[in-house]
């Protein structure tokens, strides 16, 4: 069953009545409704262009949180071969909401990480949403670090609402773990291309997404905060997000306008859930053609060119 979103609903209508005729037809051989379900089809078509052709920001929030979206696990699945992965920060715990290890990727070895949401309720509540806890950040350490040690480039897969905000994960040295996990995304001397597959979610994508080079989805989005605690915190109205997400310049499209992204990944149209398949090979030849830009530069030279690119950040002001 899809799951439409809310300003979809008169999309919904019609995709709707085209499956109840061919439903009917199901049950009635003697029925030919072909003619009017195409007519439906045709409309719902046109209907779903002029509905991405000017998303708002807070639209591509809603998109980007799209439950059907293919999340981590389906990109390392159709992506990489021989994926072996590695749990625990081998002082705590083992983070499921964080999944990572080795794999090839056009037959390359590489590390890959990253945030796994889940896809139903229950693998939901087993990866926390995708919220990850400290042991979560100093698994993703623990595994750059091994990547530095063999030479690996590292691929990052970032889909978070943020880091969980529990009072256990406080006390385990939350702010901490995400200090020293984009602290060690800035220290390894590997190449590292990080994509944002959904939400970029503070400090909790920051930490796996301070990168060499940093593509994200066309409707993913990229903040220090969520538009719904910004406007909690600015007009002490969560109700206000969709101002919040057009003054959080969060998009894809305004953040390579800003410097911070260096590529957007188009999703097939109507968004990466509508056509998982096609999102996810578009972003694996995004990844392979960030890889090789990284290739011919020199181990000592990627570290270099990586604090320069952040010391950037923001340098183009608002303005841009």
């Amino acid at each position: 069953m899809t799951h439409y979103l809310d300003f979809e609903k008169p999309l919904a209508e019609i995709e709707g009545k085209a499956e109840e005729l061919r439903a009917m037809a199901r049950t009635n051989e003697e029925m030919d409704i072909e003619k009017e379900a195409a007519a439906l089809d045709r409309k719902a078509a046109d209907m779903l262009k002029d509905l991405y052709k000017t998303l708002t920001p807070w639209r591509k929030c809603q998109i980007a949180r799209h439950p059907d979206r293919p999340h981590c696990k389906d990109y390392i699945e159709a992506l990489f071969t021989e994926y072996t992965p590695l749990a625990g920060d081998r002082n705590f715990a083992d983070d499921h909401a964080v999944m990572g290890g080795l794999a090839r990727f056009n037959d390359r070895p590489v590390v890959v990480i990253g945030h796994e949401k889940g896809n139903d309720t229950q693998s939901r509540i087993a990866h926390n949403f995708g919220m990850a806890r400290p042991e979560g950040y100093r698994k993703a350490i623990r595994l750059m670090e091994m990547a530095d040690k063999f030479n690996l480039p590292v691929i990052s897969l970032v889909d978070t609402p943020g880091a969980y905000p529990g009072k256990g994960a406080e006390e385990r040295g939350q702010s901490e773990a995400i200090a020293r996990s984009t602290e060690k995304c800035l220290q390894i001397r590997v190449p590292l291309v990080s994509v944002i597959i959904g939400e970029g979610g503070s400090g909790g994508a920051v930490a796996f997404a301070t990168a060499d080079r940093l593509a994200m989805l066309e409707h993913s989005v990229y903040s220090v905060i969520s538009p719904e605690g910004c406007a909690s915190i600015l007009w002490k109205d969560a109700e206000k997000m969709r101002e919040a997400a057009e003054a959080l310049r969060l998009t894809a499209q305004d953040l390579t306008k800003l410097g911070v992204a260096d590529r957007v990944i188009q999703e097939p149209l109507g968004g990466a859930h509508r056509d998982s398949d096609a999102a996810v090979t578009a972003v694996g030849k995004a990844i392979q053609s960030l890889l090789s830009d990284l290739d011919s530069i020199s181990r000592k030279d990627l570290v270099k060119q990586r604090h320069r690119k952040y010391l950037k950040v923001g340098s183009r002001g608002l303005a841009a």
